[in-house]
């Protein structure tokens, strides 16, 4: 017989199952409901700056009551927690469950206003790092010696399946748009929902965070028309002299053909239902930019302005900040980011021009012919020279997004607490680091995300699995949780796969082989299931799926496998994407934890109509697990189907039903494995626990 207040049964979020609406508008009234065993409480208050709202009784099923109370939102965040009573007994319950203290910032958030589009939610991502994707098009191809970068001549690979030299920089493989355009039938196939490419526009080097014009896709990755000129002789040693370059990528009749391309594959993805992200690099440009011009490639071509480390009466010159005013011609003095000659940082503060035509770039490319459906932002809080401006110029790039395409998403690369800018006015979300891709790695390797540690109090820890997921995870309302970027692996960490061999290195001290040594593909497989299982937007690194490995940059960026895939790996990620999206409840249903060991954890996403339940065993040994699955408003006696079992000998999607009695489940797991099981709820007329 259960005495006082039953912990277990508490539960509210602010997903549409305990928040109507969910993404309200301002000066309007919500419904906020919490959930209780049933004839196990006698009171609960929503609690909001300090107010007390009494919740009524609104309904009950087999489990639980439903209180609700409604409250006017103004144009402001709301944030609230509630107050649980029973006799003389006392609880207070915020994101992280039940507490004991009161801590503002794990308040359940409302930001009035604040929406995040119904695409994104839940969307499947896939992140194509185009030069080592596909070469669909050799014409284009960056040539030996066409232009020096960082100190020495260019070089095209010829061996598509080379790892990265560990000074890979200047390596190109010859990856293109139209390599995309070939390989959309597979990604299709494989379920994906958006692409998101690293940088498309002009610049030098393979990754393209240096960006050389804005305005333009660069004719290595789009179509090159003109092609005239000559590649660097061997006694050349300045870009001035790289001829066939500078026509390549200064000549309009190339960047209007591969804008045009851009175009092209737009629309094909848009066909197939597939969004299309773009890279935005914002918080610099490139030493090459036609803005700053130090290899002087647009020193003499037609139709340039004068760059500002050209002269001194150059249009850009408050572009940058110089530390020598007495240096030009020529002035190198300029502020680099984080001391990087190669990377100017902008000054927006000290032009008005720049924001504007940077503002022009944001709304360009979300809009026809274009059409983009979103932007990931390039170490955004670094943007400005202090977080006044920082917050300023991103609440009015959203802006201009927003009304350019209402449809299109704000995405920034963030390391680190992202609150003070999921704030409903700048970022919609982030790439979730702390909520999902530490955490992960932690508890099912050991590993830090770059390979740069191995620690063993964390491997297998689920307290800090769950501890680390609660705090992280309060930094986001649901709106922007929902559409966060989940990746195991990205350009610039290494491969998940390759964490998995717990080995310690990068390529300079490792070589690039040891990266795929000893990997485990059981442990990868159960990844995969909590990243599609988990809430958020699974966002895929090209190649994951088809088994690649490498340690963190260059090696991460090693070229997509084709004619050596992981067949089996892909057809895995297949199945693991239709469960995700074929389940509205990992969509965008509520979380909670169940189960958690050494090497176990255990949960469950649910909402109106169905749960379903995720249990992970990292062990290298069998376990038997007894799980209370009424706390998901499973049936005290039904059946649940068995949607994917992965094992260390593979995985099955063969139905089979585990028998649930009294709201509890047994379940043996043998080593490495993961199980993803679903059940409908009751819904049952004056049952409907909603």
């Amino acid at each position: 017989m259960q005495t006082g207040i039953n912990r277990d049964a508490l539960f509210s979020d602010t997903t549409e199952n305990f928040l109507s609406p969910c993404e309200p508008n301002p000066y309007s009234r919500v419904l906020i409901r919490f959930r209780a065993e049933r004839d196990n409480v006698d009171k609960v208050y929503m609690v909001n700056c300090g107010v007390r709202y009494y919740m009524q009784r609104e309904s009950r099923d087999e489990y639980f009551d439903y209180f609700i109370c409604g409250t006017e939102v103004e144009d402001e965040e709301l944030s609230y927690y509630f107050e649980v009573y029973s006799g003389k007994e006392k609880c207070i319950y915020d994101t992280r469950g039940v507490v004991e203290d009161i801590r503002t910032e794990y308040g359940f958030r409302i930001i009035p206003g604040f929406t995040t589009p119904r695409w994104a939610k839940g969307a499947v991502m896939y992140q194509i790092y185009v030069d080592r994707f596909c070469n669909g098009d050799p014409s284009n191809d960056v040539l030996t010696s066409e232009y020096q970068y960082i100190g020495d001549n260019t070089v095209r690979v010829e061996d598509w399946n080379k790892h990265p030299a560990v000074m890979g920089v200047r390596e190109f493989y010859g990856g293109d748009l139209q390599g995309v355009l070939d390989k959309m039938d597979y990604l299709q196939d494989l379920g994906i929902d958006v692409i998101y490419f690293n940088p498309l526009f002009v610049s030098p080097s393979n990754h393209k965070y240096d960006i050389q014009d804005y305005d333009n896709i660069d004719p290595h990755f789009g179509r090159i028309v003109s092609d005239e000129g000559d590649v660097l002789k061997p006694y050349e040693q300045e870009n001035r002299f790289a001829s066939r370059y500078i026509d390549r990528i200064t000549n309009r009749k190339n960047l209007d053909a591969s804008n045009e391309l851009f175009i092209k594959v737009v629309e094909e993805a848009h066909r197939r239902n597939i969004r299309v992200i773009l890279d935005g690099v914002f918080n610099h440009c490139g030493s090459f930019n036609k803005w700053m011009d130090k290899e002087r490639i647009y020193e003499n071509a037609a139709g340039y302005e004068k760059g500002a480390y050209i002269c001194r009466e150059s249009p850009y010159r408050d572009y940058f900040h110089f530390y020598n005013e007495n240096a030009w011609p020529y002035n190198d003095s300029y502020d680099g980011w984080w001391g990087h000659d190669t990377l100017p940082k902008l000054n927006y503060e000290n032009s008005r021009e720049l924001f504007n035509y940077v503002m022009r770039i944001a709304a360009k490319w979300v809009s026809p012919p274009y059409n983009a459906d979103g932007w990931r932002l390039d170490v955004a809080a670094d943007l400005g020279h202090s977080p006044e401006y920082n917050h300023y110029f991103w609440n009015e790039f959203r802006k201009v997004v927003r009304e350019a395409n209402p449809e299109a998403i704000v995405l920034a690369e963030h390391y680190g607490s992202p609150r003070d800018w999921l704030n409903g006015r700048e970022w919609d979300t982030v790439m979730n680091y702390d909520a999902f891709m530490e955490p992960v790695t932690w508890f099912l390797t050991g590993m830090e995300k770059h390979s740069d540690d191995y620690r063993g109090d964390m491997y297998g820890n689920a307290d800090s699995f769950w501890d680390a997921m609660r705090h992280h995870m309060a930094a986001f309302t649901t709106p922007s949780l929902q559409i966060a970027m989940n990746e195991l692996s990205n350009h610039d960490h290494s491969r998940f796969l390759t964490r998995t061999n717990k080995k310690v290195g990068r390529t300079n001290t490792m070589g690039s082989h040891a990266a795929d040594e000893g990997v485990n593909m059981a442990v990868m497989r159960e990844a995969v299931v909590i990243q599609m299982t988990w809430p958020g937007a699974p966002a895929v690194y090209y190649g994951d799926e088809a088994g690649q490995c490498g340690f963190t940059d260059p090696d991460n960026r090693r070229t997509y496998p084709w004619g050596n895939e992981d067949h089996d790996l892909i057809q895995f990620h297949r199945e693991m994407i239709y469960i995700h999206k074929d389940n509205p409840e990992i969509l965008t249903g509520s979380l909670k934890y169940i189960d958690r060991d050494y090497n176990v954890i255990g949960y469950g996403r649910f909402d109106k109509k169905a749960a379903t339940v995720v249990l992970i065993n990292n062990n290298d040994y069998e376990v038997t697990r007894k799980l209370q699955l009424w706390p998901l408003g499973i049936p005290s006696k039904c059946r649940l189907k068995r949607l994917m079992l992965t094992t260390a000998r593979g995985y099955s999607v063969r139905a089979q039903e585990y028998p649930v009695e009294e709201g509890e489940i047994s379940i043996t797991l043998s080593a490495t494995s993961a199980i993803v099981l679903r059940a409908k709820l009751k819904r049952d007329e004056g049952k409907c626990c909603y």
